[in-house]
């Protein structure tokens, strides 16, 4: 068919609409108008209407400026259409914000994607104006523990500081840089990374080796660091995702996070004001009394019902909770495999012809759906999200951090808290610095204890990433093939590592068939990991530097 005499615009009107979108004739084109709430609301417009979305810009957008505002205070506020909130976005940096609260805004899986900063690559000891970056909550500060913290925060700092050095230099004599690199044709090592040829391989094979050192030492020494330790936040999201934020933000019983709550939705008014406007309206906060009554009425009934069962100060680190047994999953899993393709036949008669099938079958249809993959990145079908594993988990609180950046699970934790102990890292037992180590735990420990006993939100500030942590996670197969296979990787943290190893063995104990296509989870132990990453990143800019390119 032909649609061209429905981009027929005049002169004038190409030249309007070349100031808000792509193009003025083309089927396919992109939004460019530089208001987010009016991109919202022509594309809702757009949903319930005949005409070309250019066509309703100059027929209601042009000569109406407060078209977008108008368009959302009806249906936002009056029709309560949620999902129209999704089409307005922003990009919000948040600075200076604590490890609690930071993970609190993470907590949120859907709608917001974050960035944070990164405790591998950056050190965390400097200071600003004579002062270590690290939360300082007034309702701590004010009490009687305000020394208190201060002592155990500052001391966690200093013992971190001063063991960067030690733990480099620590880090360079077990693992050496001739184990990486070997000159010519003499090799120090059986599978050597870098031939040293020439004066650019040697400084580039440095560069690679220090880097690696570097990103090392911060990986055993995060551990140190209080839960208060200041990190910065970039989140990208929707107007709809925002405003549940906000709402949650709102009804926390911490200082930092209904401070932070005020601070962005002052700058979300700037930039999506009719997306997130019914957080303070009578909807917005008939949700919030929601929220608190209910946590406070829970959390009364939590108090009166578990008050007879001790915590457990000696948790198993990985615990498989719950699943279905090995037959009932390989047959949801096929039967799922086998309607994507099917021509017609209903789920119910696919599953009872499953429920027929021998062995053998089972696994040839199982095997099928993912023997094509070559890298991690192929991930299998949704045939695998049939199949869903419980898992109750207490790692130390760093370890938690990287585990809780994925979103495609259910995550349930408690406050973080000194009572289950913490782990500490085989290279501060062998580098000879443990018992600094363990004076900072010992001080944390003390602190928390005191600041606990009447404010124990507040005293998670003073809790070393090295605690352990009590929290559960929900995850379905196809998930489980990504998070092993990309937490099990050479360059990955050990910690997440050693746990995303043992959760491969509990599944594989139970389901080995389901887990015959994971062909990348690695289950080997490495030293100086991410040494051919870094290796890979420098040979790239490398390569991007060359004059030839």
């Amino acid at each position: 068919m032909n649609f061209e005499s429905l981009y027929d615009f005049s002169d004038r009107e190409k030249s309007i609409l070349d100031q808000h979108f792509s193009n003025s004739d083309k089927h396919v084109f992109a939004l460019t108008t530089p208001r987010q709430v009016d991109r919202g609301a022509l594309m809702s417009r757009y949903s319930r209407s005949d005409k070309t979305m250019r066509k309703i810009f100059l027929d209601e957008f042009v000569t109406n400026p407060n078209r977008g505002e108008e368009f959302y205070n009806k249906i936002l506020s009056e029709y309560g259409d949620d999902s129209v909130a999704e089409l307005g976005e922003a990009q919000i940096g948040v600075e200076w914000i604590s490890n609690i609260a930071a993970k609190k805004i993470e907590d949120q899986r859907i709608g917001l994607s974050y960035l944070e900063k990164s405790s591998r690559y950056i050190p965390f000891d400097q200071k600003v104006g004579n002062m270590y970056k690290y939360y300082r909550d007034d309702k701590i500060i004010k009490s009687k523990y305000g020394d208190l913290y201060i002592e155990s925060c500052d001391h966690a700092f200093d013992v971190y500081s001063k063991s960067i050095k030690l733990m480099e230099k620590f880090i360079s004599e077990i693992e050496p840089i001739n184990d990486f690199v070997y000159y010519d044709s003499i090799s120090k090592s059986e599978k050597p990374f870098y031939k040293l040829t020439n004066q650019r391989d040697i400084e580039s094979a440095k560069k690679v080796y220090n880097t690696t050192v570097r990103s090392k030492t911060l990986d055993i020494l995060r551990n140190l660091l209080p839960a208060a330790t200041l990190t910065n936040l970039g989140i990208t999201g929707n107007g709809r995702a925002f405003e549940y934020l906000l709402t949650r933000l709102y009804c926390s019983d911490l200082i930092e996070l209904k401070a932070l709550a005020r601070s962005l939705n002052s700058e979300l008014n700037r930039v999506i004001p009719s997306f997130i406007k019914r957080v303070n309206e009578k909807h917005g906060k008939s949700l919030q009394s929601f929220m608190v009554n209910t946590n406070k009425e829970v959390s009364k009934l939590t108090d009166r019902y578990l008050r007879d069962i001790q915590p457990d100060l000696s948790p198993i680190e990985v615990r498989l909770i719950d699943y279905i047994d090995s037959k009932d999953a390989e047959m949801k899993i096929v039967s799922a495999i086998l309607y994507e393709n099917a021509h017609g036949q209903s789920l119910h008669d696919i599953i009872k012809l499953v429920e027929t099938f021998p062995q053998e079958r089972r696994n040839e249809i199982i095997f099928a759906y993912t023997k094509f993959r070559g890298n991690r990145r192929h991930r299998p079908g949704r045939a695998f999200e049939m199949v869903e594993y419980l898992f109750e988990l207490f790692t130390n609180f760093g370890m938690f951090r990287d585990l809780h950046r994925h979103r495609i699970l259910t995550i349930e934790r408690q406050l973080l808290s000194t009572r289950h102990g913490y782990d500490i890292p085989k290279e501060i037992l062998d580098s000879g610095i443990d018992k600094d180590f363990k004076d900072c735990m010992y001080v944390a420990n003390n602190a928390y204890e005191n600041i606990s006993k009447s404010m124990p939100v507040e005293a998670q500030y003073a809790v070393n990433f090295a605690y352990r942590y009590p929290y559960f996670i929900k995850i379905n197969l196809r998930e489980i093939y990504h998070m092993i296979e990309l937490r099990t990787s050479a360059q990955g943290h050990p910690d997440y590592r050693r746990i995303c190893q043992q959760i491969y063995k509990k599944i594989n104990d139970i389901h080995p068939v389901l887990l015959k296509g994971m062909k990348f989870v690695n289950l080997n132990e490495y030293g100086l990991g991410r040494f051919d990453t870094e290796k890979r990143k420098e040979m790239k800019r490398r390569e991007l530097l060359s004059p030839n390119n």
